[in-house]
This record gives structure tokens, C-alpha cells and sequence, in this order.
């Protein structure tokens, strides 16, 4: 199932999200529906508020960015995340947003974060991600932060 995107504005994108307790067949359908959703949209990165779910979950795939750049790449979901970790220094990239289609601009993030999360088998992993992979996650995490990239920009000027 492909859901819709929610827009800028919608309150569910300026929510905190909570936990995932339930990993049962419902989430393991709605985790597929969100790699479903985000290739449709042609995404690297989709989190739950963004189809209207308050809940600690974004899936990535930042494979395309990574053959470009020769990193590997992952394609994964991330359950109930803790950023431990964001090292190195800041870089710009040009970062868009399914919600926010119509604007583009160069957002600072570290290139390295380490991140401990659950699988959507219920296993606790900790590991450090690089790179663009490093970039998609943070974003996606500020998604269930109830942050959006354009928060970033709004920062930038104020320095």
C-alpha cells in the first residue's frame, strides 16, 4: 500500500513520535508500505509522521547516493533510534524533502553518527554510519523529533 505524504503544516510532522512496542505482522506490513511509499515518491529516506504515524520509525536507502560516491549503501529500517554520536566536521549538502517538495537549500550535518536502534525483528543493534548514509539518517531522525530540515536553515541565519 502506498500512503499519501503528509505536507508542511500538518501537525503529525511537528510531533515528538513515541515508541514501537508491537513488532507483530501489522508493523512488519507497514514497514514494507513505507519502502513501497518512499521508492514510489523516489525518496532516500521516509519516516512514520511523514504518512501520519506518531511513531519511532524511518526507513532509508541511500544505495543510489553511495554507488555515486563508491560507499556501500544501506537499505534498512530503523526502530525506536537513539543518535548516540554525530563526529567529524560539518558539511554541506543539498537536502530536499518529500513533505516539503518545493524547496531545496545546503543543510550542515556531521558525516559520521554512530546510532543505536531495534531491527523489525525486535534486535537491539548499535553501529556507525558514514557519509551519506550518516546524512539520510539524521534527517530522517529529526523527522521523528518532530524537526524538519528547514528548522536547520532557520538556525544558520540566526548565527
Amino acid at each position: 500500500m502506498i500512503y499519501p505524504i503528509r505536507a508542511y503544516g500538518d501537525p503529525v510532522l511537528r510531533a515528538k513520535c513515541e515508541e514501537i512496542t508491537n513488532f507483530g505482522d501489522d508493523f512488519q506490513k507497514l514497514v514494507e508500505d513505507m519502502f513501497e511509499t518512499m521508492d514510489e515518491s523516489d525518496g532516500v529516506g521516509l519516516a512514520a509522521p511523514q504518512i501520519g504515524k506518531n511513531i519511532r520509525l524511518f526507513v532509508i536507502d541511500s544505495t543510489l547516493f553511495d554507488k555515486k560516491n563508491e560507499g556501500e549503501g544501506v537499505r534498512q529500517a530503523f526502530v525506536n533510534p537513539i543518535i548516540l554520536a554525530e563526529e567529524g566536521e560539518h558539511w554541506p549538502f543539498e537536502e530536499g524533502c518529500l513533505s516539503i517538495p518545493e524547496i531545496r537549500e545546503d543543510v550542515q550535518r556531521k558525516p559520521s553518527v554512530k546510532i543505536q536502534y531495534k531491527t523489525i525483528q525486535n534486535e537491539e543493534k548499535t553501529e556507525v554510519f558514514e557519509g551519506m548514509s550518516a546524512r539520510v539518517i539524521q534527517h530522517e531522525f529529526d523527522h521523528i523529533e518532530g524537526i524538519l530540515f528547514i528548522d536547520h536553515l532557520e538556525s544558520e541565519k540566526n548565527k
